[in-house]
């Protein structure tokens, strides 16, 4: 690969639709800086045909282009630029699969119960492309998230809705407090390397391992911990009886992407709790029909036809919706509940969307209502419940005064949970689970009960290390005060704790004044409270976090200081020296999607791809000595000021600009400014010529834009569109793609 490349990721949905109008700009304007501009297919669909290469023709096979990144993520010259992607739930996996296979892959189906030789392999390749399997793999660094001062500027002068709030709303948090992740777990700090084993000692004395190797390094943190089930449906079922007495929408908050095993098991016990009567009656039914509950309430309906007990099972689950609390709903219109299926209500998102709403989620009736939050186990609810105080006592934020929580993030080398599944087990009867070192050495150990949610997680002492420089880089920079959202009474904290004062000193003493900087140690509950108080000044303070948090917090302020998370800068200084800079979330890309293909608009704002952009030059233009990449770094940040400035992001309704306009019009701002800049007077005299074109061609390019919606579009796939198609459907204005190729 060339020194000065950038790649560019082909990721899913909006993200990936907006990429096929955007990337002839970027190719373009990058070209005469002379830097390459690759892209890389790590979508949902192609990790899964990627593993499959051996039982496909040639014609068919797709490098494993995930596997080639995560390489690229640890050497100096790495710059790569990451949206959004797929992280698959099962029933989104089972799609895809159908999806290709009506494409004419010839992939096998997905096993549940994998029986044989053969069945196991294929499930193993598909539970690597299941969950978080992109992020993990590509995070070779730690995270530095915040709101770029443009961004912040636009939206304290254009300020977006917020719901009000009132001081007797009912809206909770509901968690478990005891028998859970949080209060289960237990850490140990590894002395020297080694490797670790994972075995289940039942009761009976037999020993199974669960897992026969798990290399790791000194100073690397190792945590172990177990849901208890029994606790957790005592829970569930006390919950929403809570929920019908309070006359509240009962809602559960996971992340059954991310957490891709236990979660989704934890999705099933809500499940199985909301219907208790049904599963009684025909739970066996349902299982010899392969119907879970862990799929979600939609994946059951939909699979009930064919069986003889079809409409007594449906006539059961609607008579058990009518007698309990009101669910939350997704789709009140199409009655798509909170309990179909469990990637539609990501605690991350889900939550602040509600805190911003008034505390409401949408019921059966289409109206907002109070809710019971349930975020079973109880590491970080917390974190919601401070925030739905204070907005009880003192009403909804204000985006055009409020201050910033940016975030400095623990992800490298998949830090913490995230890193976890091949780690985590349904214990298949009771008994103890034991972590034994090479030596024979028992390093933890805990008694579980049978259907309970067992898992360990690692965290590597150099990204520890990088963490808190990172921290310190970021409290320098700006002058604010810096928390580590680390709590004493939880024991991977307690080791994380250590670490922080360990390794503190050595950069505050590096530095002039170091001693002087705010840095901090409080719980998440307690840093919580204490953001939201200065926010609510107008002041900032960077949140310095692990990794769960830090997908938490980097939606949870954004989305209320923003409106949204994708308006984040994201960048991921690669412990190696390279750059990975990401482009914000991507929980609203689905609907998106639909809206394209039934009306041809896209509302996909790609604010997040520009910020990214302009870093990746400028990180381009640092290690490669190439003065033009700084100058399209700079100029992309001034016309991305203006982009704001001039209300460009794409609109909510037909005959607005869509995403494809947005793209024509950062593209002419961009033009402009490189025209108009000093530092290189060739690049301004091609962007002139550009730039005059694009002005004079205006009206046509918005006709042409324009001109295509209100009707179907046909891009050849949801999980894989046709490449002819989708070119087609998001480039439909030939005068933009003629004016481009005048560059030389």
């Amino acid at each position: 690969m060339p020194e000065s490349t950038i790649i560019y990721t082909h990721t899913d949905e909006a993200p990936a639709l907006a990429t096929y109008s955007f990337l002839p700009v970027i190719e373009a304007y990058a070209a005469q800086a002379g830097v390459a501009v690759e892209t890389r297919d790590i979508s949902l669909s192609g990790r899964i045909v990627s593993q499959f290469a051996d039982r496909l023709p040639a014609d068919q096979q797709i490098p494993d282009a995930l596997a080639e990144l995560g390489e690229l993520a640890q050497q100096p010259e790495a710059n790569i630029i990451k949206l959004p992607n797929i992280s698959a739930s099962v029933p989104q996996l089972k799609a895809a699969i159908a999806e290709l296979q009506q494409q004419g892959f010839d992939l096998p189906a997905y096993p549940e119960d994998p029986q044989t030789d053969d069945e196991r392999d294929v499930r193993a390749r598909y539970d690597k492309v299941k969950g978080s399997a992109v992020n993990p793999v590509l995070r070779e660094g730690n995270s530095d998230r915040r709101a770029p001062a443009s961004v912040k500027k636009y939206v304290q002068s254009n300020p977006h809705s917020m719901g009000v709030w009132s001081s007797d709303s009912r809206t909770q948090v509901a968690t478990m407090g005891a028998d859970d992740f949080r209060a289960n777990e237990k850490s140990v700090v590894i002395e020297a390397d080694t490797t670790l084993r994972v075995e289940l000692v039942g009761d009976d004395g037999a020993t199974t391992v669960l897992r026969e190797e798990i290399p790791v390094l000194a100073g690397e943190v190792v945590d172990a911990t177990a849901m208890n089930v029994a606790a957790l449906r005592e829970f569930l079922t006390a919950q929403i009886a809570r929920a019908k007495a309070d006359d509240v929408l009962f809602s559960v908050h996971l992340k059954a992407t991310m957490m891709k095993v236990s979660d989704p098991i934890i999705f099933g016990h809500v499940v199985r709790a909301f219907f208790p009567k049904t599963f009684a009656a025909f739970g066996d039914v349902l299982a010899g029909a392969g119907l879970s509950p862990n799929d979600g309430l939609g994946g059951i309906l939909a699979g009930l036809d064919g069986l003889d007990q079809a409409a007594e099972i449906k006539a059961s689950f609607d008579a058990e919706l009518a007698e309990g609390p009101k669910l939350a709903h997704v789709d009140s219109d199409h009655g798509i509940t909170n309990l179909h299926v469990p990637s539609d209500v990501i605690v991350d998102a889900s939550m602040p969307a509600m805190i911003r709403t008034s505390g409401h989620m949408w019921g059966p009736d289409g109206e907002e209502a109070d809710t019971l939050a349930v975020i079973p186990d109880s590491s970080y609810a917390g974190v919601y419940q401070a925030v739905i105080d204070d907005c009880r006592e003192n009403g909804a934020f204000d985006p055009s005064t409020m201050g910033t929580v940016p975030n400095v993030g623990l992800m490298a080398q998949k830090a913490e949970e995230y890193g976890s599944h091949d780690k985590t087990f349904e214990i298949p009867t009771t008994g103890t689970v034991r972590v034994v070192d090479a030596s024979g050495e028992v390093l933890l150990e805990q008694a579980v009960e049978q259907g309970d949610v067992w898992r360990a997680c690692q965290t590597k002492d150099i990204p520890i290390r990088d963490w808190v420089k990172l921290a310190v880089s970021r409290a320098r920079a700006t002058g604010d005060p810096t928390i580590f959202w680390l709590d004493e009474g939880r024991a991977h904290d307690a080791n994380l704790i250590a670490k922080v004062n360990a390794y503190l000193p050595e950069h505050t003493a590096s530095i002039e004044g170091g001693d002087d900087l705010d840095i901090r140690i409080m719980s998440p509950i307690e840093a919580t409270k204490l953001s939201i108080e200065r926010i609510r000044r107008g002041e900032n303070t960077i949140s310095v976090t692990g990794n769960v948090l830090r997908d938490y917090n980097t939606d949870l302020f954004p989305i209320l200081e923003l409106g949204t998370s994708a308006k984040m800068l994201s960048i991921v200084p690669l412990i190696n020296g390279g750059g990975l800079f990401e482009t914000g979330a991507g929980g609203s890309a689905p609907k998106h999607v639909q809206q394209l293909v039934k009306e041809n608009y896209l509302r996909w704002d790609s604010l997040g791809e520009f910020l990214a952009l302009a870093v990746s030059f400028e990180h381009m233009a640092t290690t490669t000595d190439n003065a033009r990449a700084q100058v399209l770094a700079d100029t992309l940040d001034r016309a991305t000021g203006t982009f704001l400035d001039e209300n460009r992001s794409p609109g909510r309704k037909l005959g607005t600009t869509d995403n494809r306009g947005s793209h024509f019009y950062l593209a002419l701002y961009w033009a402009q400014e490189l025209a108009q800049q000093s530092d290189d007077a060739e690049l301004a005299t091609s962007f002139g010529e550009l730039a005059e074109k694009l002005a004079g061609e205006e009206d046509t390019i918005v006709a042409e834009l324009l001109a295509v919606q209100g009707k179907p579009a046909d891009i050849g796939g949801y999980f894989r569109p046709d490449v002819d198609k989708a070119t087609a459907v998001m480039r439909p204005s030939q005068t933009l793609m003629d004016a481009l190729a005048i560059l030389p």
